[in-house]
């Protein structure tokens, strides 16, 4: 068992609660996103022990910071959404130069590839000018949006696993996000069972894609992800902040910076 995976789980828990900020992002900083897509798809095959031990953990900690952190996360997001966004722009940005080396940027990337990362930077950035289209939480459900929280949770989950593209943020386009925030809240076991299948089942598909495109056009695929990161930057950037709040993003985006180097010392030893 990869037991470290549960902090890892628990910082990809507690992004996958903000709107804007994607879980597959995190798991690039983390230095594991190639790991997670190959584990996902190994789970399936004659190697299931050996995945499982770094699945395991690693959802363990992300449905307990979902659990333990939604109301924390939540809370932040609503009092202090600048500065919160400012220390996940930190984390993003300082990650960068890790990501390019990585992927050996330098040696790799040819004109093809460049047009790629700019291509997956402009899907992202272009979801800054979506309109949500939230409401308030379902109170009555019947078949029909059971059916609909389910291709929700699908739906979401196939972006959340992307580099860039927030579950939360597909979830509040949908219209879905208030009632399945509440739901984990209030422990709405038929909301969360309905929405989790989707949420597996739409994670389990697009990794297979992913692993697809790593495993044959590995290349190609680096620079369509970094692309994607560095695109999340538009989404999540909440402006210029005034008055006193200047300070405040200041310090939270210089200890995303500081978690990153940390991060980048730790996770990419390559």
């Amino acid at each position: 068992m990869e037991w470290k995976n549960i902090y890892r789980g628990m910082i990809m828990g507690a992004s996958d609660v903000i709107p804007g900020v994607s879980g597959g992002t995190i798991a690039v900083v983390l230095g594991i996103y190639d790991q997670l897509i190959e584990s996902i798809n190994g789970f399936f095959s004659r190697e299931w022990k050996k995945h499982l031990g770094f699945l395991l953990p690693l959802g363990a900690g992300i449905v307990a910071s979902i659990l333990l952190l939604s109301h924390v996360i939540e809370w932040l997001f609503e009092h202090y959404p600048g500065p919160t966004k400012f220390f996940f722009l930190g984390l993003i940005i300082g990650v960068l130069p890790y990501l390019f080396h990585k992927a050996e940027a330098k040696r790799t990337f040819k004109l093809q590839h460049i047009v790629l990362l700019l291509i997956g930077a402009a899907i992202v950035a272009s979801m800054v000018f979506f309109q949500t289209g939230e409401s308030e939480p379902m109170t009555e459900f019947s078949f029909q949006s059971y059916l609909f929280l389910f291709f929700s949770g699908m739906i979401a989950s196939s972006a959340m696993i992307l580099p860039g593209i927030s579950g939360s943020f597909i979830l509040l386009i949908i219209g879905v996000y208030s009632t399945i925030i509440s739901a984990v809240s209030d422990l709405r076991l038929d909301v969360i069972a309905v929405v989790g299948v989707g949420i597996l089942i739409g994670i389990v598909l697009m990794s297979k894609i992913i692993h697809f495109f790593l495993e044959n056009f590995t290349t190609g695929t680096y620079a369509v992800v970094i692309g994607l990161v560095i695109g999340s930057i538009v989404v999540i950037f909440p402006g210029v902040p005034a008055g006193g709040a200047i300070i405040l993003s200041v310090v939270t985006f210089a200890l995303g910076l500081g978690l990153a180097y940390l991060l980048g010392k730790v996770e990419y030893k390559a």
